[in-house]
């Protein structure tokens, strides 16, 4: 199967980019940006590292105690056991035939090298009996057990997580050097667009609002500006004025109609490299390049919107700040009736999820902006199959994930 797929039923596109070629074209004109910025090692978590990270001071830093009991040296339990104990004198400075009482990560005293659980002793007096004898080093945390000192911990592009951080401290680390978040200009398009009370013939916007806190669960930092209208001159100084994001992304606007203006203005400016994808709902997406930045223009349908802001706009954007592109997490659930799609084209099908059954709620219709809120995922049928049956498994993509 070729990249391109015939799609003479979707008027105004002779033909339509397979989504894995159009996602690789995108990926090419994605450059990870440069700049990084230094945060405390507590503000860190999930930022990329711009920097190797190499361990200051060893931990533990001192021998310590890995259990509750009495330090000695492991010489003076030789032959202690239940029957037979060995009988030393409790103190609080090592030496010949004593023990010292420490507790877990107490430091392990001078002159003792090992401890014996405090389950294998027992008080007598100014004495401990022994009953177990231990062996040089027993139940005792050398220096740098943990972590030594000059130990390469991270590379520049890893993802830091929350242990990461505690590790982090603890070996004397404070800040860290980590990629700036990627960002994203979130431009909505429209003339018949309001922000609220909306007249006869207009309509409220959603999209750019969506996209926007997608952005930034995804680990970006959005810029969400006003509406602008269907005008070239107004959608060129847009898209102009915010070359300086490391990604634009628009949102309606972006099919074959009379008012479909921003193919043209984005090909005008640098080039567009693809218009129209073989996904559904969403094909009329197109996907640019001006002055070396990415444009990623969305289809103005809400559901459409969604799909390919989740297919192209993430990706892109985690490109473009060096972060990890995941895939997003699946439940396997039995299907409770049939799902209809066209060969060649890559369908993405909502549903609901009810004690390990998938329930389409609506395979059309990508103006319902419902049918994605209430839903609990998709199922996405590839571009070789022609629907899925009824009962068959299927894998449901949870496309709240926030990563």
């Amino acid at each position: 199967m070729s990249d391109h797929q015939p799609d003479r039923k979707q008027s105004g596109f002779k033909e339509t980019t397979r989504v894995s070629a159009a996602r690789e074209r995108l990926r090419e004109s994605v450059s990870g940006h440069d700049r990084t910025e230094s945060v405390p090692v507590g503000s860190a978590d999930g930022r990329i590292l711009a920097e190797a990270v190499v361990a200051p001071r060893n931990v533990p830093h001192y021998p310590r105690a890995a259990m509750d009991g009495f330090a000695v040296r492991a010489q003076d339990t030789f032959g202690a056991s239940g029957r037979s104990p060995e009988i030393l004198r409790q103190e609080h400075e090592m030496g010949p035939k004593t023990a010292v009482r420490v507790h877990t990560g107490s430091e392990l005293p001078g002159g003792a090298d090992a401890v014996v659980m405090i389950e294998q002793t027992e008080k007598f007096g100014e004495d401990v009996e022994i009953f177990d004898a231990v062996a040089e080093g027993e139940n005792v945390a050398p220096i740098g057990e943990d972590v030594e000192k000059g130990q390469s911990l991270y590379e520049p592009g890893h993802r830091l997580r929350p242990s990461d951080l505690g590790m982090l401290k603890s070996v004397g680390i404070r800040e860290l050097t980590v990629y700036d978040r990627p960002t994203v200009a979130v431009i909505p398009t429209g003339e018949e667009l309001v922000q609220s009370d909306p007249e006869p013939g207009e309509v409220v916007e959603t999209n750019g609002l969506t996209v926007s806190r997608f952005v930034q669960r995804w680990g970006g930092e959005a810029t969400y500006h006003d509406v602008v209208t269907d005008d070239e001159d107004a959608l060129r100084e847009a898209i102009e004025s915010n070359l300086d994001h490391d990604v634009v992304v628009t949102t309606g606007g972006s099919s074959v109609g009379e008012r479909d203006l921003l193919p043209e203005v984005v090909a005008e400016l640098g080039e567009v490299l693809v218009h129209g994808v073989a996904l559904k709902p969403g094909h009329p997406v197109a996907l640019g390049v001006v002055d070396e930045t990415p444009i990623v223009l969305l289809p103005g349908y809400p559901v459409a919107c969604i799909i390919n802001a989740m297919q192209f706009l993430r990706p892109a954007m985690k490109w473009a700040g060096h972060l990890p592109v995941d895939s997003f997490p699946t439940t396997t659930a039995e299907l409770s009736r049939k799902i209809r799609s066209e060969p060649g084209i890559r369908s993405f099908v909502r549903v609901t999820m009810e004690n390990g059954t998938a329930t389409p709620t609506r395979a059309s219709g990508s103006g319902v902006l419902s049918s994605v809120a209430l839903a609990d995922g998709w199922v996405e049928v590839p571009e070789e199959r022609e629907g899925i049956p009824e009962g068959e498994t299927v894998s449901v993509t949870n496309w709240e994930w926030s990563a």
